[in-house]
């Protein structure tokens, strides 16, 4: 007995098969491509969650100076006006820092965005 395909059979099997391949590798390359994206914006958002921890943590450290160098001069202060002026010196550098730090992450949370 012998398999006999029609030849009109065959070349409709010949173009599904050729069909069905190019959609495959249309949908590989498709996967590849997103994959691709999806890596190079994690890498960004890494990047920039990272930049954006040290700059709070730089933040934090400024401040935490900024107090204990505070405290220390209250320490030595010599009478209540001299505690005053410190005071007021200290809050209107902390309201600059923070107005500055503020700044920062602002144009920081721009830059990511803008990624």
């Amino acid at each position: 007995m012998k398999f006999e395909i029609r030849p009109e059979m065959r070349e409709f099997a010949e173009k599904s098969m050729d069909q069905a391949k190019q959609a495959f590798d249309s949908f590989a390359a498709a996967t590849r491509h997103a994959v691709g994206t999806a890596e190079t914006q994690a890498k960004t958002l890494h990047s920039s969650a990272r930049e954006a921890g040290q700059l709070a943590m730089s933040f934090a450290e400024r401040n935490l100076s900024a107090s204990f160098d505070f405290a220390h001069r209250l320490l030595k202060a010599k009478d209540a006006k001299e505690v005053t002026d410190l005071q007021v010196d200290y809050i209107k550098s902390q309201i600059a820092a923070l107005s500055d730090q503020a700044k920062a992450l602002s144009e920081h949370a721009s830059k990511m965005a803008a990624k």
